[in-house]
């Protein structure tokens, strides 16, 4: 795996849900289309994974949660960022999604969780805040940004 063919495997999905309002309609869309059981998480999860592994993804640290933005918006990726982060029983920095934000949940290890949610699809809509949690064990977080918007608080 390398990060052009995460691109190009992003794409596919970014193409599905490009123009579609980021709401509680397409939080449960993704999680039938591409649920937890389907080829299109099995590979995604797999991606990021051996990203880690061989450093290309989550290649810097702080606070004990490991990240990195490794698309920035564009057009082939429909305007959205990507970013990974690689989280464990840890609380990260409050932030808010001016255009929302879709993310897959990969476990790692444990029954870990994302902002109490199980592995699958979490979408927030625009203009929502949290501050990411993971608990119960490990967790791979892939973050789709509309235009890369996010905005850290203190």
């Amino acid at each position: 795996m390398s990060a052009i063919e995460f691109k190009e495997q992003l794409a596919k999905l970014t193409a599905q849900i490009a123009g579609k309002p980021l709401n509680e309609a397409l939080d449960n869309w993704l999680n039938q289309e591409h649920s937890v059981g389907s080829m299109t998480y099995a590979k995604l999860k797999a991606s990021c994974e051996a990203g880690v592994t061989e450093g290309w993804l989550c290649d810097r640290e702080g606070g004990g949660i490991r990240y990195g933005r490794i698309f920035k918006p564009a057009p082939e990726l429909h305007g959205f960022s990507v970013d990974v982060v690689d989280m464990q029983d840890i609380v990260g920095p409050h932030h808010a999604h001016p255009l929302g934000e879709i993310d897959l949940i990969m476990p790692i290890s444990g029954d870990a969780k994302f902002d109490s949610r199980p592995a699958g699809w979490l979408v927030y809509p625009p203009g929502t805040a949290h501050k990411p949690t993971v608990s119960q064990g490990r967790a791979l977080v892939l973050y789709l940004l509309p235009e890369g918007r996010i905005e850290f608080t203190r």
